[in-house]
């Protein structure tokens, strides 16, 4: 029987990233640090957190709000990639 954990999606996505290689252009660097979410997606998001934490999101919500922290984890891993591809080129980040 293997012992081996269960890798995640984040597991999986930071493999593929490799956050910590700055392999992508510095201008690509910089436009990946400007994407953020819509406000009233980060209304949504805050909404969504609110109800999960009172016990209150229905199971569509609650996929919703989990699609939003999956996109939301691959942009973290992809904004890292960008600061250290700055970092390395000499580029303020």
């Amino acid at each position: 029987m293997s012992t081996q954990a269960t890798l995640t999606e984040a597991d999986i996505l930071t493999e593929l990233v490799e956050p910590n290689r700055p392999t992508i252009s510095p201008q690509l660097a910089e436009e990946l640090l400007s994407l953020r979410f819509k406000d009233e997606a980060t209304s949504r998001i805050r909404d969504l957190l609110q109800k999960n934490n009172a016990g209150t999101i229905t199971s569509a919500e609650k996929a919703t709000l989990e699609n939003y922290l999956r996109v939301g984890e691959f942009l973290d891993l992809m904004q890292a990639k960008a600061r250290i591809t700055l970092h390395q080129n000499g580029s303020a980040a």
